[in-house]
């Protein structure tokens, strides 16, 4: 049996096509660089990590996610094309964006560049981390678009003091594709793994949920069913909240390929139902230890406008599960 470290990072109390957004910037607290949500709320997530992943299955499925993250953190070059969807209500918005990688350790870079899209609603991205910040640029539909900066040394600095195993390896904790898939794995505990097939290529459908007790804690409404003999259900959820993921990783390259989030859509209160895909993100055109055009990482915006948030950022930081 293995305990879970005694940490949970808490998404952002927003339906979660807006935690994807969110997310994929790089950030965990409200847009606009406003304070961080309370202490007191990500020390109710910390205390949500008492259940253990059990059986062969589980430690497999766990293992195959771990080693697909290993892989595309430790390969010299990453190239890769991006689809997205993703519902919320009647909402259903459409993207794609680019994701590139160089260099290991301290000297690694990244840069990722996402859209999304529906008849009343558009989202932009642009993420670089450029070896000595990390930049975040956001546009939402008409509003003005946000520049926020974090200071890459306080972030390894952090690290160190945590006693992180690598703390050179610092994009889990700053944005792009990384962060994504780390956040992923650290909010869904992986169950198990099927063999399947995505467009002719051979993966592992490996599927994951949140713990009840974590459920209970980062949504106190739904604390008191977490204890209950059926405990939390798909349509207790807030719509957009994804009940479990279904992450796609190939069989022989390890690399990730899709991951799909599910649950049941709709506005509250919605009746129980089998769970759908609310997100989806397929990965594609991807390229290994490839050429990448290294003048992606070089990144001078202008700095009217600019948003310093390596305090908020460093004081949120925790370590993630090994």
């Amino acid at each position: 049996m293995t305990r879970r470290p005694n940490f949970l990072p808490m998404f952002p109390r927003l339906p979660f096509w807006w935690c994807l957004v969110v997310i994929w910037a790089g950030i965990a607290w409200p847009v606009g660089g406003e304070a961080a949500p309370p202490k007191s709320v990500y020390g109710r997530a910390a205390r949500a990590v008492e259940a253990a992943v059990e059986g062969d299955a589980a430690s497999q499925a766990e293992r195959i996610v771990a080693s697909s993250l290993d892989t595309l953190a430790k390969a010299d070059t990453v190239s890769l094309r991006l689809r997205q969807k993703v519902r919320i209500g009647d909402l259903s918005l459409v993207g794609a964006g680019r994701y590139l990688q160089a260099g290991h350790g301290e000297e690694q870079r990244f840069r990722y560049e996402s859209s999304l899209t529906c008849k009343t609603e558009s989202f932009e991205i642009t993420e670089v981390s450029d070896g000595l910040f990390f930049w975040s640029h956001r546009r939402i539909s008409d509003a003005a678009p946000e520049l926020h900066r974090v200071d890459i040394q306080r972030v390894r600095s952090r690290l160190e003091e945590l006693k992180v195993p690598e703390p050179q390896e610092t994009a889990p904790y700053l944005g792009g594709l990384q962060r994504f898939l780390w956040w992923t794995r650290q909010w869904f505990w992986f169950k198990e793994a099927v063999p399947g097939e995505i467009s002719g290529v051979p993966v592992w459908f490996v599927a994951g949920r949140t713990p009840q007790e974590a459920l209970g804690q980062v949504m106190p409404e739904l604390a008191e069913a977490a204890k209950q003999p059926g405990g939390i259900r798909p349509e207790n959820l807030p719509d957009g909240w994804p009940w479990e993921v279904r992450f796609a990783v190939g069989r022989s390259d390890l690399l990730p390929r899709q991951v799909e989030f599910l649950g049941i859509p709709g506005k509250r209160p919605v009746a129980a139902a089998e769970v759908e895909p609310v997100a989806v993100i397929e990965f594609v055109e991807i390229e290994i230890n490839g050429p990448v055009d290294h003048t992606a990482f070089f990144y001078q915006p202008a700095t009217e406008g600019l948003i310093d948030l390596t305090d908020q950022h460093v004081k949120m930081m925790g370590k993630l599960r090994p």
